[in-house]
């Protein structure tokens, strides 16, 4: 099992030193969250909470997720960086590969690039993207940035795109890998079709099963069920040793972990000591011992 450190709408100076913390600390990875604005007035419901309430949102600070991941790259060695999720459809994708190529290469191959869609329509407003057909977008998309990070001459004429024969360069070593997140049937086929895994958003232990369940199906139909697939996972199993076993056994290969409740309306006050001291204790407690 791999473990992942999450926080967000945090004091943005406090990423470097949490990000150099949990790689001292034997965490495998950090996730980025993403967000580009904060409409004034919206009708939008967002799919995570228990009522749709976004409110929580409002005030919190975002660096954008290309910027700060490589100003935590940049400070340490190690850790992975995962942007969760990156709202891919309302973002050029030649640009995004171009960014994601360069932020791995710069980072020596330290970026999964966990992509999904933005439950926002404002998104795709302030953003000039239509919201309709955004699936076949995202699609789209990821086949694009699929074609050009691997550094060589790629062309690609879509229903949505179309992009002449071009190369970008630099690129890593290695494929980013991509990780798809979302709930519905569509974004685990996706995950299954064109990702390198998928990224679950937390919920109810009887949904997140009902959720694996699903995906195992989706990956035997598309002939994949043999093929190396990452499964990134929030789950309160995560936070006993026996719990990670459990999750282990379900074929989850990382969870993600953070050590507050992201959805408050009040501003985070944690000082980042305490934040230190977290993360720390639960690597003492529970990384160390699942090896």
């Amino acid at each position: 099992m791999r473990f992942t450190y999450a926080d967000a709408m945090t004091d943005p100076a406090f990423y470097v030193p949490l990000a150099k913390a949990a790689e001292n600390a034997g965490y495998h990875s950090f996730a980025v969250a993403d967000s580009i604005c904060y409409p004034e007035v919206s009708d939008s419901t967002y799919p995570y909470t228990p009522d749709g309430s976004r409110e929580f949102l409002e005030n919190k600070p975002f660096v954008e997720t290309f910027i700060l991941t490589m100003a935590m790259a940049a400070a340490t060695e190690r850790i992975r960086f995962t942007p969760f999720v990156l709202k891919l459809p309302i973002r050029p994708p030649v640009l995004v590969a171009k960014q994601a190529s360069s932020l791995a290469y710069m980072s020596g191959g330290r970026l999964s690039l966990g992509v999904g869609l933005s439950p926002w329509p404002e998104d795709f407003e302030v953003m000039g993207v239509p919201f309709a057909r955004r699936g076949k977008r995202m699609n789209e998309a990821m086949e694009i940035i699929k074609g050009l990070t691997t550094g060589e001459y790629f062309e690609y004429h879509g229903e949505i795109y179309d992009v002449p024969s071009i190369k970008i360069n630099p690129v890593p070593a290695q494929p980013i890998p991509l990780l798809v997140g979302g709930h519905s049937d569509a974004a685990l086929r996706r995950a299954v079709r064109l990702g390198d895994g998928w990224m679950h958003a937390g919920g109810p232990p009887a949904e997140f099963d009902a959720l694996l369940t699903r995906l195992n199906e989706i990956r035997k139909e598309e002939g994949k069920e043999n093929d190396p697939f990452e499964i990134h996972a929030i789950s309160g199993e995560a936070f006993t040793v026996d719990g990670v076993r459990r999750l282990e056994d379900k074929g989850v290969t990382d969870v993600i972990v953070g050590f507050r409740l992201p959805y408050q309306l009040e501003l985070d006050q944690q000082p980042l000591a305490e934040k230190i001291a977290a993360l720390e204790g639960f690597a003492e407690h529970i990384i160390a011992k699942c090896g």
